[in-house]
């Protein structure tokens, strides 16, 4: 089982570089709060965000013009490139 595991997280973290290499200041810190289901994504510590521009549950936080943060809601539901993906087991979203 243990193996299973780690096999899925290699593939998943593979999955995502292409996505990470491409970030604008090339290095990002990031948070996940289980409890809430919200994924903190920050391009700039601190953030200190001006503005918020909200792409069904995507935050995009702005500072000026300048991109510096990304907060994902319901993150555990989202799956390739932002749809939500149904659980498993009872069918229901």
């Amino acid at each position: 089982m243990a193996k299973t595991t780690a096999r899925r997280a290699v593939e998943d973290i593979a999955a995502a570089v292409p996505h990470l290499i491409r970030l604008p200041e090339g290095r990002a810190w990031v948070d996940y709060d289980r409890e809430a289901d919200v994924l903190y994504i920050s391009l700039k510590r601190p953030q200190r965000a001006t503005d918020t521009v909200d792409h069904g549950g995507i935050l995009l936080r702005y500072r000026g013009k300048e991109l510096v943060g990304v907060t994902v809601l319901n993150a555990s539901k989202r799956g390739v490139h932002g749809k939500k993906r149904r659980a498993s087991g009872n069918g229901r979203r």
